[in-house]
This record gives C-alpha cells, structure tokens and sequence, in this order.
C-alpha cells in the first residue's frame, strides 16, 4: 500500500496536535504528571511552583507549531521558513524520543512500566518517521 508524502506529514502533523491536547490537559489536570510518569513535575507544581505550567504551555506551543510545520509540508497551510529542515529536525527529534521504546517494552514485561509508555514511544517513532519521510519527498 502507498501512502504519499502529503499523507504522512499530515499524519505527523496530527499526532503532533494530539500531543499538544495533551499537555494542555496536563496544564488542566496537573495530577496527570504522575500518570504520565512524570512524578517530579506533580510535586513541583503540589509546592504552588509555576514552573510545571510554563513548561507545559511551552511544550503546548512546540507541538502545535510542530503541527503546522506538517500541515505547511502537505501543502495544507501557507510555506513556512525552513521547511525541510524544521521538518527533518522534527522527524529526528521524534525518533530520539522513540528510542526509549525497546527499554520501555522490557520493563514492561518486567511489569515495572505500564503500557501506556510503550504507546507513547510508538506514537513517537509513528510520528518522527512520518515527518522523515513525508519531508524527504515533498518539502522544498
């Protein structure tokens, strides 16, 4: 099966818009930290530190910019400056994140991580080969 390049950037582009809800229910629902793994940042933001918010509005905005990095890639949205090499510099940052995926497949087996994290890599490798290859044939 074929899937063109505009599809797979818009794929990327997707997921990365997913990804950003999701920090913003973090912002929402701080207490999700913990679910997420990310245990530390609930126990900033118990101590009434702001920190834990600018970091997720800040994430919020990198992957919704992300996101319209993909749309400009399909085509879908006006060109955005550096369009390939945004493009690629995503793709590459999603696939070093997705490289957390083989330790999180063997601590899940060793029933010390739940599933959920073995989704969030695969999300991430689905999402950094999507940016790759959509980038490498279509964007200028």
């Amino acid at each position: 099966m074929y899937v063109s390049s505009k599809n797979l950037l818009i794929i990327g582009s997707l997921l990365s818009f997913l990804v950003a809800l999701l920090h913003i229910a973090l912002a929402i629902r701080p207490k999700l930290y913990d679910y997420f793994g990310a245990s530390k940042l609930s126990e900033l933001n118990d101590e009434g530190s702001s920190f834990t918010i600018g970091v997720t509005l800040g994430l919020v905005l990198m992957f919704t910019v992300w996101g319209f990095y993909g749309l400009s890639g399909a085509g879908i949205v006006k060109e955005l400056p550096q369009l390939r090499v945004v493009l690629i510099g995503i793709g590459i940052i999603y696939l070093l994140r997705a490289l957390m995926l083989p330790s999180d497949i063997v601590k899940f087996a060793q029933h010390t991580h739940p599933f959920r994290f073995i989704v969030l890599s695969t999300g991430s490798l689905l999402a950094g080969l999507c940016y790759l290859m959509g980038a490498l044939v279509t964007a200028k």
